[in-house]
């Protein structure tokens, strides 16, 4: 089989109704790894249907599928984004190209949103932990989003552990700590398609500030 030029790892559970729009966006010469943590919609079978790579990860936890899916890469260069259709695959090649150029190690997406994709109580959340690694880092990074790429080599080199919801930022943190440019570029941010693991849930909010807050402590011991 030909590697594509990028693998793009989509951690999915319960996503079947936003997969085909989502996946339709790819662009030429990437490869959708579609990561089912366990859904029970159809989502695997609907990513295989669309022609995606679908990989299984039955530990639950966003950490868990984003690295299965980084480990079941081949490409050289791999992008990250959810599967919940909040983010156009069309706009993929401003995150790749900088580090297919070799302009830069770690691009993350700043989400550009509208009131409806972005619950105010994560968005101001995602400023608030932005500032606090702006300070830590001296990075003048605004938004720790889920949209991001870097080569697979130096991914693997990270050792990254969290497989809960820590793993974005437990990326950024090691990415600074080895040296690594990091840059970010805007991309959209649509509402997303159904309910949300993580905002939409007072125990996936409370989840995902636990994890983040574990790691900043780590960081600044």
């Amino acid at each position: 089989m030909k590697i594509p030029i990028v693998d793009v790892v989509l951690p999915c559970l319960n996503e079947a109704p936003a997969l085909p729009g989502l996946l339709s966006a790819l662009p030429c010469g990437y490869r959708a790894i579609v990561v089912d943590n366990g859904s029970t919609d159809g989502s695997a079978e609907v990513a295989t249907r669309l022609g995606a790579t679908v990989v299984r990860e039955p530990v639950r936890g966003f950490g868990s599928a984003v690295h299965t899916g980084l480990l079941a890469s081949a490409a050289p260069v791999v992008a990250f984004c959810d599967c919940d259709g909040s983010f156009d695959l069309a706009e993929l090649p401003r995150i790749v190209e900088p580090v297919r150029d070799g302009a830069a190690d770690l691009v993350l997406g700043r989400r550009v949103s509208t009131p409806r994709s972005w619950p105010l109580p994560a968005k101001m959340a995602n400023r608030l932990l932005a500032a606090r690694l702006r300070s830590l880092t001296g990075v003048p990074v605004r938004d720790l989003g889920p949209m991001r790429a870097a080569r697979r080599d130096d991914l693997l080199e990270l050792d990254l552990r969290d497989r809960r919801s820590g793993y974005p930022l437990e990326m950024f943190l090691k990415a600074h700590a080895s040296g690594w440019r990091i840059a970010e570029v805007d991309v959209s941010y649509l509402p997303r398609i159904g309910r949300s693991k993580v905002t939409g849930t007072a125990r996936g909010y409370l989840g995902a500030v636990r994890d983040m807050s574990r790691l900043l402590h780590a960081e600044t011991r």
